[in-house]
């Protein structure tokens, strides 16, 4: 008789979830603290605010343009190389960013780390959507929690070492930090459960010596559909107007002359405010499916971005984080998971990949133009509110959100065997 796929008392999908937060924690809580170096490099160097947004733009450009190869690589080597590789990268060029003497090394070592950030997500939430069948959404929402928690964290930590011992300091210290970590975490990741010989959780037991098979659209198939690309667009508008938020937000509070540990007090509030979102629209994801969930997230954002309008004390401010908080812990963790749900898991990093593609663009370009937009206008309001204006479009377009064919043959199944 067959050996059956077995589920033990400790189910290892449980160690990837947490092997997930961490990746989350260390990849999102470094990278998201580049507000406070922001100030530092434009007055030990005299450089611009578009020139330091810049490198900003160009790296998140690269991170999502990677996303297609990471998520491929993934699909087809594993995750544990691709940490390897992208984890050694990614604090690699932290640590050399901690030597820079001029403008174009930033450009030159930003390239470098934003290679390693392309395993970000693709790596970990790729890798939930394989273990777990049911409870995909809420599993998701735990891991993201990392980010939450590294938002909330790191920026502190950043802050403190610029204050005490300089932004240089600062700057190898997180490399270090994440370099290490990473590494060790990638000697623990499998790429699915039938390479221990288990079934994804929720799934149907299949022999252990048997490849699972994986259901869902074929890449080929998905890149013709209206779904995918309305996703697609979607996600390419919610991700600049998140890289406007991350960028400048910091600098706008500075200007408004909030100290620089108050203003790294934005990005920690924002950062723990996703923490709670990050499982409860998991938990939705899971009962009411994706396009209500999504949907669910856009009533902080729009408001918190129309707040921001008129925010001009440290108070509004942090008003102002803790509701585009609760959006953004949202939208970032319902992305994987939502892609599982409307297309399956086949081509799922391939997929997931090339709208994080997407949104590299946009997030590279929309911090680029705002900063040369608040150096030719003096202020950041017209950048802001045209921010709004794209929320709205992202809002319009997950409405017109409709199943797909897979959903559709997964709910016909469900119904005959429930028959």
């Amino acid at each position: 008789m067959a050996d059956v796929a077995r589920r033990p008392r400790l189910y290892y999908g449980y160690v990837i979830a947490a092997l997930a937060f961490l990746i989350q924690a260390v990849f999102w809580g470094t990278y998201r603290s580049f507000g406070l170096f922001f100030n530092p490099l434009v007055n030990e160097f005299d450089w611009s605010r578009e020139e330091v947004a810049g490198a900003a733009s160009m790296c998140w450009l690269i991170v999502g343009l990677m996303n297609l190869p990471a998520g491929a690589t993934v699909d087809r080597f594993g995750p544990r190389r691709t940490l390897v590789i992208c984890g050694f990268l990614f604090g690699l060029g932290y640590l050399l960013m901690s030597r820079i003497d001029g403008l174009w090394q930033i450009y030159l070592f930003y390239v470098i780390l934003a290679v390693g950030m392309s395993a970000a997500d693709v790596v970990p939430l790729s890798t939930i959507a394989r273990w777990f069948v049911k409870g995909r959404g809420t599993v998701t929402g735990l891991a993201k929690i990392g980010a939450g928690v590294g938002m909330m964290a790191t920026p502190l930590v950043a802050s403190y070492f610029i204050e005490t011992h300089g932004w240089r300091t600062a700057y190898a210290a997180l490399g270090a930090i994440a370099l290490v970590v990473l590494l060790i975490i990638a000697q623990f990741i499998r790429r699915d459960p039938s390479t221990m010989g288990l079934a994804a959780y929720g799934a149907s037991a299949q022999p252990s010596s048997v490849r699972q098979k994986e259901e869902g659209t074929p890449l080929r198939q998905a890149l013709h559909m209206r779904q995918f690309w309305t996703v697609c667009v979607a996600y390419f508008l919610l991700i600049a107007c998140s890289e406007v938020v991350m960028v400048h937000t910091v600098p706008h509070a500075e200007d408004l002359g909030i100290s620089s540990t108050g203003a790294a007090g934005i990005l920690s509030f924002l950062g723990g405010a996703s923490i709670g979102a990050r499982v409860i629209v998991g938990v939705v994801l899971d009962r009411l499916g994706s396009r209500q969930a999504l949907l669910l997230c856009f009533v902080p954002s729009i408001s918190a971005l129309v707040w921001l309008q008129f925010a001009d004390s440290v108070w509004m401010l942090y008003v102002f984080a803790v509701l585009y908080g609760l959006s953004h812990g949202g939208f970032f963790t319902l992305l994987a998971p939502v892609v599982a749900q409307l297309f399956g898991t086949v081509s799922h990093g391939a997929i997931f990949g090339i709208i994080m593609a997407g949104g590299g663009i946009s997030g590279a370009l929309a911090p680029l133009l705002t900063g040369r937009a608040f150096d030719v206008l003096g202020s950041y309001r017209l950048p802001f509110l045209i921010v709004v204006g794209m929320a709205i479009a992202a809002l319009v377009l997950i409405a017109s959100l409709s199943r797909t064919p897979y959903q559709l043959g997964n709910e016909q199944r469900a119904r005959s065997g429930s028959a």
